[in-house]
């Protein structure tokens, strides 16, 4: 990821594991200030993946994994640290995936640092491949609509769905893209307006509901989003609001595509309905920038995700090709291979 600093432009993951330390960049404070969360044991961690410190489902798998690792280091109760650490995102299949492959790294003798760093690693080859992969799809002159944050804040560098899209004009393609505000935690303006500000990627902000009117004038050519979880079916849950999108899109004759890695497939849950959703707390809703935007005892609700049935989703964009929903059965073996290997990199 490419970062606009005092001293220049730098290349930086959005967390990564050094000297003890899991060291997060605080997308809380983004745009307004580029700062760092140094976490120092797993409830740091825990309190950074809970408190949005860190988002988007391949970088909490991530912070999963170099949490069950630094806790190791430091001889922790194991059993305990991945309860507490399971608990903090319940949607997030990559979460479970990070901790997962720890917990056999530690029951099959593998050093658990260096299974943790090359997952990691593995990871930001895998968003790369991603990348390349759908960048195929992006025509010169393409209108892409997108939502929530899936660039390289939420999967430690390139990104999911902003990975075709930086591919795409790396190589010269001219490009623009629309970009849902993303309420109630507004990551869509905070966090993806600032990644495509560093890339120099011409794009526009807008309010959620605006995203129907473009759809229908032919101002977008398509839709690319993330997810937090992939089920057996192709149903997949993402940032509360993509439903929405993905309904307006195939009424209008936009396709719609999703853009993850195989750790995101969940094998093991057979459609949408098995998703658990996350439920945040009500202030999120009622609040921006710490001030009340509705009446004094307004109630409100806050589901962090919905669920898009798989009907609605063109094809899913992953680093190992571009699979209708009706041909995910092939991702399988692909998906045991990864649970087997978690990559093993240089680690950083």
């Amino acid at each position: 990821m490419k970062v606009i600093t005092k001293e220049g432009t730098k290349d930086i993951w959005a967390l990564w594991y050094e000297a003890g330390i899991v060291k997060f960049i605080d997308q809380r404070v983004l745009p307004e200030k580029l700062e760092f969360f140094n976490a120092k044991d797993y409830r740091d961690v825990a309190f950074a993946i809970k408190d949005m410190i860190v988002r988007g489902a391949p970088a909490i798998g991530a912070a999963g994994a170099l949490g069950m690792a630094q806790a190791y280091e430091q001889r922790r109760d194991m059993k305990e640290v991945a309860q507490v650490l399971r608990a903090t995102r319940p949607t997030a299949h990559d979460l479970f995936f990070g901790i997962s492959l720890v917990e056999n790294a530690i029951k099959t003798g593998e050093d658990p640092v260096k299974a943790a760093k090359g997952f990691v690693e593995d990871l930001v080859d895998r968003c790369r491949r991603i990348g390349e992969n759908g960048a195929k799809l992006i025509k010169d002159g393409t209108r892409i609509l997108t939502h929530c944050n899936a660039g390289a804040l939420a999967t430690v560098d390139y990104g999911t769905a902003l990975a075709p899209m930086r591919v795409a004009h790396r190589a010269g393609k001219e490009i623009f893209v629309f970009v849902d505000e993303t309420r109630p935690r507004l990551q869509g303006a905070k966090l993806t307006a600032w990644e495509l500000k560093q890339e120099g990627i011409p794009h526009a902000l807008i309010a959620d509901n605006a995203a129907g009117h473009f759809l229908s004038t032919g101002e977008v050519d398509m839709v690319i989003t993330g997810a937090d979880r992939i089920t057996a079916s192709g149903d997949f849950a993402n940032k509360i609001g993509t439903f929405e999108k993905a309904v307006v899109a195939k009424a209008c004759g936009v396709p719609f595509y999703v853009a993850a890695p195989i750790s995101t497939f969940d094998p093991n849950t057979k459609d949408g309905k098995g998703i658990p959703i996350e439920e945040r707390g009500q202030d999120e809703v009622l609040f921006v920038g710490g001030k009340a935007i509705a009446p004094e005892g307004t109630k409100a609700r806050n589901p962090a995700f919905d669920v898009t049935p798989h009907s609605y989703v063109k094809a899913f964009i992953t680093e190992a090709g571009i699979f209708k929903p009706s041909q995910l059965g092939k991702l399988d073996w692909m998906h045991k291979k990864h649970r087997k290997t978690g990559g093993r990199g240089r680690g950083r």
